[in-house]
């Protein structure tokens, strides 16, 4: 819902657009169609929209309801637009071995703590950064789980095991995510 490059020089679309927005991410907004044409519909959003903010009830969008309602927008927008995956992918030679410290490894733990939780063949890893004894010993119980060789290593082929089970493990796409506890 965000305004497109066509609402350039489109002001009251644009406007329509954003109050669209908020009525999607919470009901006490009324609802408006981005037409383009500030008619009784927008009106009454405008007016809605000054009524729950303190604003003068006018419909009129003047330039305190302008910026009231931009600041209101980019916060609605975030909670209704899903997060952005990250994709962490490992070099194709890539292998973080016992001992060695990396960012890529809080991921791999945190995956492996979730993993954890609900196979209990994988071992609890620790949550530093470093491929200690727990963590890779979680990477090999893993890995014996995914059938692959055991290494305790984290090499590119591990990691899509762990990026392929998470979601599952998780409940991720069902509608539901587990919350989880740290250590």
């Amino acid at each position: 819902m965000r305004p497109n490059e066509s609402f350039i020089a489109q002001p009251i679309r644009s406007l329509q657009t954003m109050l669209r927005v908020l009525a999607e991410s919470d009901n006490k907004y009324a609802r408006v169609i981005p037409d383009g044409i500030y008619g009784p519909q927008t009106m009454a959003a405008v007016s809605a929209f000054q009524r729950n903010h303190g604003l003068g009830v006018t419909g009129v969008t003047d330039q305190a309801t302008w910026e009231a309602i931009v600041t209101a927008y980019d916060p609605a927008l975030t909670a209704l637009v899903e997060a952005q995956p990250v994709d962490i992918i490992l070099n194709p030679n890539q292998v973080l071995r016992r001992g060695e410290s990396s960012p890529y490894l809080y991921v791999a733990q945190a995956l492996l703590l979730v993993l954890s939780q609900t196979y209990a063949s994988v071992g609890t890893p620790s949550q530093s950064g470093t491929l200690d004894a727990a963590t890779g010993d979680a990477i090999s119980s893993f890995q014996t789980l995914s059938g692959l060789p055991m290494t305790g290593e984290l090499d590119k082929v591990t990691w899509k095991q762990l990026a392929l089970h998470f979601p599952l493990a998780a409940n991720i796409g069902r509608g539901t995510v587990r919350q989880v506890s740290g250590p």
